[in-house]
């Protein structure tokens, strides 16, 4: 299960992120998300488990857990065609 994490400390790493989660089992990946211009952690990150019931335990014990003076927010991410984009600029449409 792919997991979205927000409201993250912004000194928050992929490898803290990962910790964070593994003691409720295998951690398959962790990413924490950087601004592309300032190189900076914008916040949220995103934590896959391979094992669904110990993504619901890890969901339900990590949401809302003060971590770094910061509530947490775990979720079930959606997957990328639900996602709004934020930028709907496009190479190949010309608007003349």
């Amino acid at each position: 299960m792919n997991m979205y994490v927000s409201n993250l400390s912004f000194h928050t790493t992929d490898e803290g992120l990962r910790d964070l989660f593994s003691p409720f089992g295998e951690v398959s990946s962790s990413k924490i998300i950087i601004d592309r211009q300032s190189g900076r952690s914008r916040g949220f990150g995103f934590v896959e488990m391979p094992d669904d019931d110990n993504a619901e335990k890890a969901m339900q014990e990590l949401n809302g857990r003060d971590i770094d003076g910061r509530a947490l927010s775990v979720t079930v991410a959606r997957p990328k065609e639900q996602r709004s984009g934020g930028n709907s600029f496009s190479r190949n449409k010309r608007s003349w």
